[in-house]
């Protein structure tokens, strides 16, 4: 811990880092430059840890175990990995299925897992929708292991595995005095600790999903996430028709009745997972899970056939008190 200090001499430090196949940064605030340095650092390392813990792509991950094995056996997993999973079908249920982290056959299938995607033929589609589905998990909390009921299955955490990092991160820094940082994992997921010296919170703009060279709008967050989900991530175009890496586990075909979703909740674990979910489900679906699930908002971004443009629809929970020191204002 280092000694508390008046906001003008605050100094600044600022590093970025690649893992989890995007640019991890954080800029923070403090009396010691060394001190953030140092501990700077030690959160990209726990960003390394569980990019060894959860990447699909790495065949030493636990995650890469559990494909491999889970089909034959129950898998014995770590607590921290267990508890995630645990939180993860639970938002499963909650959204009724638009979030769901069996989507990895259908993944490859439309090519989005290596490649810049592809039209699949329909019987592989058919085979890929047998392989998915998050009623297929057995967990057993007693035992902590994974075992899923289908072969072909595996798991994918790409859309929640990288706001659960922030959180670490942010919970780290927490721990090691620093209060004003602003902490991000690409432009997916950020989370706004405190506020930079002399400022209310952090500015985040948030791009136009049709141009993004352009603003679409910008927000003010302090102790506060944001995550945001664009069909602009990754998509290719084939007669016409432009086909979006954000599928819908349930149907198996890309999303076509949205183009952004801008997600703020308390956790960037939540906002991970609920930028892809309420992309997924719709602007109907997402405003029932809004009624029912506190101190949440939206900001989702939907196609205007004919006209190019697009159209934000902006959304809240029904109750919506947010904490003393949190802001979050347009």
């Amino acid at each position: 811990m280092v000694p508390a200090a008046s906001e003008n001499s605050l100094l600044r430090h600022q590093a970025s880092h690649p893992a989890m196949g995007t640019v991890f940064s954080i800029a923070a605030y403090g009396p010691s430059a060394q001190h953030l340095h140092d501990h700077i650092v030690l959160c990209f390392r726990e960003i390394d840890r569980l990019d060894d813990l959860m990447s699909h792509y790495n065949p030493a991950s636990e995650i890469s175990s559990i494909n491999r094995h889970a089909s034959a056996t129950a898998v014995p997993v770590t607590p921290e990995l267990f508890n995630l999973l645990e939180h993860a079908l639970q938002l499963s249920v909650d959204t009724e299925g638009a979030f769901d982290i069996t989507v990895g056959p259908l993944m490859k299938e439309w090519g989005f897992f290596c490649g810049c995607g592809r039209l699949p033929d329909q019987p592989a589609l058919a085979r890929s929708l047998q392989q998915i589905g998050y009623r297929q998990i057995i967990l057993d909390p007693a035992a902590h292991t994974v075992r899923f009921a289908r072969t072909g299955m595996e798991l994918d955490l790409g859309a929640i595995g990288k706001g659960y990092a922030v959180d670490r991160v942010v919970t780290l820094l927490r721990a090691a005095g620093v209060a004003r940082a602003l902490v991000s994992s690409g432009t997916s997921s950020i989370y706004a600790l405190g506020a930079p010296p002399g400022e209310p919170g952090w500015t985040i703009s948030v791009c136009d999903p049709l141009d993004r060279r352009m603003q679409a709008c910008s927000l003010r967050l302090r102790n506060m996430s944001i995550s945001i989900s664009g069909s602009y991530e990754k998509s290719f175009q084939l007669d016409g028709a432009v086909y979006s890496h954000l599928l819908d586990p349930r149907t198996g075909s890309p999303v076509k009745n949205m183009l952004m979703t801008a997600v703020t909740a308390a956790a960037n674990t939540t906002s991970d997972a609920l930028s892809t979910a309420l992309f997924v489900s719709g602007l109907e679906s997402a405003q029932r899970y809004l009624q029912h699930h506190p101190n949440l908002a939206a900001l989702c971004y939907v196609p205007q056939p004919g006209s190019g443009l697009a159209q934000p629809v902006s959304l809240k929970s029904a109750a919506f008190a947010l904490p003393a020191d949190s802001l979050l204002s347009f």
